[in-house]
């Protein structure tokens, strides 16, 4: 089985607005409400692909039920810790000119519920994949990702989505696999990468930090994996740009989905760079047709 674990889920808010005026009255063009989190829309990816997966995290209040709700109308498995506060809304609105994005802040975390949340996760396998995704809550240490991973059982595979010190952190945990943007990744060195000579070098030192494998996410201009021994690229399908909410997400689930499958890495990696670029190319999430249909674009180059 995959999991998806989404400490810090949301109801995402998209606003669409002919043009957007500050300190006026603004109607919508558009609006509809959607269950966000990187860890979410990485198990409605792997559902579109057809692959089993349960999501974790905690939720709570009305905004926690829709999420919840959401995903069973789907068929998703959840196994969600309920908390008491209210689930983040997060808005992302959109004008002919902008988009512009306002996060809500997460409830907190007691520790008791963080308690049940590792006692979930020590029932894992050998057999089973994890996939820890997204921005922790105020409430928890930025070492979770690396405590959890501590605490697994040996053989689970770890599959690591976060940013800053959730990441740096997470790294020592020895992940099977980090995926920064070229942006990040030379934000956690305070560097400007500049070609893809730079991007494999700073790709490996987070190797050196127990990274076991990296995938750097370059938009329009493809994507590197970086594993110790080798590196490769791959470009990105040529499409025109919809919307780029869950591009990033839409790769882990491909790749995730490739590993669990047993595909070599390579293959994995292009599974999940038609998975990403599709969502990219759509109003929504991939599809697993239109995932398919991408991944015969795609053509990986060994550096």
């Amino acid at each position: 089985m995959i999991y998806t674990l989404t400490l810090n889920p949301s109801i995402d808010y998209i606003i669409n607005l002919e043009n957007f005026v500050p300190g006026s009255i603004n109607l919508t063009k558009s609006e509809y409400k959607l269950p966000g989190g990187k860890g979410i829309n990485v198990s409605q990816v792997l559902n579109n692909l057809e692959a089993p997966n349960t999501a974790l995290g905690f939720i709570g209040g009305f905004t926690g039920d829709f999420i919840k709700k959401s995903l069973e109308k789907k068929n998703i498995k959840n196994s969600f810790i309920e908390v008491s506060g209210d689930t983040r809304i997060n808005i992302k609105m959109k004008d002919s000119n902008n988009e512009s994005e306002i996060n809500g802040n997460s409830p907190e975390i007691l520790s008791e519920e963080l308690e049940k949340l590792k006692e979930k996760l020590k029932l894992l396998t050998s057999k089973d994949t994890l996939v820890l995704s997204g921005s922790v809550p105020k409430s928890i240490t930025s070492s979770i990702y690396k405590d959890i991973m501590n605490t697994l059982p040996h053989g689970v595979k770890i599959i690591l989505d976060a940013k800053d010190e959730a990441l740096l952190e997470g790294i020592k945990g020895k992940p099977y696999m980090i995926k920064p943007n070229n942006h990040e990744l030379g934000d956690i060195f305070n560097v400007k990468l500049k070609s893809i000579e730079d991007i494999i070098l700073y790709g490996k030192k987070l190797i050196d930090l127990g990274a076991q494998n990296i995938i750097v996410s370059m938009a329009k201009d493809g994507a590197l994996l970086i594993t110790p021994n080798f590196s490769y690229i791959a470009d990105a399908p040529k499409g025109k740009l919809i919307n780029s909410v869950g591009a990033g997400d839409s790769l882990v689930a491909g790749f995730t989905y490739g590993i669990y499958k047993n595909l070599d890495i390579v293959e994995a990696f292009k599974l999940g760079i038609a998975c990403g670029s599709a969502s990219a190319f759509s109003e929504n999430l991939c599809t697993k047709i239109e995932a398919e249909k991408l991944l015969k674009e795609i053509t990986v180059k060994k550096i």
